[in-house]
């Protein structure tokens, strides 16, 4: 048996919007956030809650960033998103505070039955909780949760659940120490 993409049947997702929201916040993001023409944070942050997306105060967004659809995100206070960054919100992505998203980083809710003939969609929420950093072109996948303070490395796939603190590396992605932080003092 093959896969036979022609039996491929998406009529059960919901976007959670229209096609004219949709249409409208396509031609914002390409314009205002998957360029380089609108560097300013402080109109994006605007942008993001009149389309339904949750954000905080101060939340940095650099030029060059994807967001699929801003009413599935929420986030938090003093976020930094890098240039380069997708938020692939199928599903919901739900980002704490204090938390760096760096350079290149994708954050995917959907993927697809790849043991079905059909081919169907699965979407699953992603939940980034405070302090937690996501390094250059890491992969979070559908479904994961990223305690408290978590890193993944530059380059690394993470999937499922994490520790709080934990460092993770690698494709697949795994613990490899715990991360510590200490305060800074005047010299």
């Amino acid at each position: 048996m093959n896969v036979d993409l022609g039996r491929y049947d998406n009529s059960l997702y919901d976007p959670g919007r229209g096609s004219i929201i949709r249409f409208l916040w396509y031609v914002v993001n390409a314009f205002c956030f998957s360029s380089y023409l609108l560097p300013l944070y402080a109109i994006k942050r605007t942008l993001l809650r009149m389309f339904g997306a949750r954000i905080g105060k101060n939340v940095v967004i650099k030029p060059n960033v994807n967001i699929k659809y801003p009413w599935n995100v929420e986030i938090g206070d003093h976020v930094w998103i890098g240039e380069g960054v997708w938020l692939d919100s199928l599903g919901t992505i739900k980002i704490g505070s204090n938390v760096c998203i760096s350079q290149d980083a994708y954050l995917c809710t959907g993927s697809h039955d790849w043991s079905r003939r059909d081919f169907p969609l699965i979407v699953k929420s992603i939940k980034i909780n405070d302090g937690a950093w996501i390094s250059a072109r890491a992969v979070v996948m559908p479904g994961t949760v990223l305690e408290q303070n978590v890193v993944i490395t530059a380059g690394s796939v993470i999937s499922g659940s994490t520790t709080q603190n934990g460092v993770y590396t690698g494709n697949p992605a795994k613990y490899v120490k715990q991360r510590s932080i200490r305060e800074v003092t005047a010299p």
